[in-house]
């Protein structure tokens, strides 16, 4: 109320942005865009500021006074753009919505993903593509400069993580299978989480050990494949981060035109022995009603069905 909009702000662009946020976090953002409208003397409240006034709220405001070196932004280029180019190439990451190699709060850069709708389930294709676009960023610096940096150490900390539940918790670890390892103790009135409490041996706790190293092995040498192949549209990214130092989604989808996405994953199939059928999931009348009729195949799956 008594902040009115530029005919271009998208409130489903801004929702998807603002995930978590609470009603409080979200007035926050909108005074903020308040705020910088009047300070630019504008009457409307434009998409650009809201961008802005979210990225203030999530990690505070430009660092306009950190003054890196042109070598030490080329990195940061590198880095991010790494994290761009890995995620546009595989089919299960969240598109690209901005890439930017200006400082905020603790962050030097930061490529930024945003999902179409809203998800509460992940699969593990999806959990792995998401491990090789976190360390993207750490390949593009071996790649390029022939030796990592300490930028890459909050990724590194996420993709840990993340494999460690694969294994731990979501029984997605091929050699380990279903099972759940751990339990997390919380003692509220001590106030603190006591975290991940051991109930196994340390046999299974080598092989948990093994399964998180291979997996991020194997996302790290994807996400090296896909920028050995695309290294030039790596370059021609970085060209584009130096000058501008901020890439819209339209401006990256422009450079990343050459990327061709890469097919999906095999079946998972965990051991080897529960083949997943070839039959597809069945269609509800709503989706028969937009693919216009049903298959063949699906007919016939369907009456093989009655007769048994």
């Amino acid at each position: 109320r008594g902040k009115p909009f530029a005919p271009n702000v998208d409130l489903d662009v801004i929702a998807r942005r603002t995930p978590g946020f609470t009603g409080a976090d979200l007035a926050n953002v909108i005074n903020e865009a308040a705020l910088l409208t009047a300070r630019a003397d504008q009457k409307l409240i434009t998409m650009d500021t809201l961008e802005e006034s979210i990225d203030r709220v999530m990690a505070g405001p430009e660092r306009k006074s950190r003054v890196m070196s042109d070598k030490e932004k080329k990195m940061i280029a590198y880095h991010e753009g790494g994290h761009a180019l890995v995620a546009h190439a595989l089919p299960n990451s969240d598109p690209v919505h901005k890439i930017t190699i200006l400082s905020r709060g603790r962050a030097l850069g930061y490529t930024m993903t945003l999902p179409m709708e809203d998800k509460f389930l992940a699969t593990r294709s999806e959990m792995m593509d998401q491990l090789a676009m976190l360390l993207g960023g750490r390949a593009a610096e071996e790649l390029v400069f022939h030796e990592p940096t300490t930028g890459a150490s909050n990724d590194i900390e996420k993709a840990t993580a993340v494999a460690r539940r694969m294994v731990t918790e979501y029984g997605m670890s091929e050699q380990l299978g279903a099972r759940k390892f751990g339990t997390g103790n919380a003692e509220v009135f001590l106030g603190r989480e006591m975290g991940h409490e051991r109930d196994y041996s340390e046999k299974i706790a080598s092989t948990i050990d093994e399964e998180v190293r291979r997996m991020i092995e194997t996302a790290h040498d994807q996400a090296w494949d896909i920028l050995v192949e695309y290294r030039d549209v790596l370059d021609n990214l970085v060209l584009e981060l130096m000058e501008k130092e901020t890439l819209s989604r339209e401006m990256v989808l422009q450079i990343f035109q050459p990327v061709v996405v890469r097919e999906h994953r095999p079946s998972y199939a965990g051991y080897g022995k529960r083949l997943p059928s070839d039959r597809p999931p069945i269609l509800t009348p709503k989706e028969q009603s937009a693919n216009g009729s049903l298959t063949s195949g699906h007919q016939d799956a369907l009456q093989s069905g009655d007769s048994a």
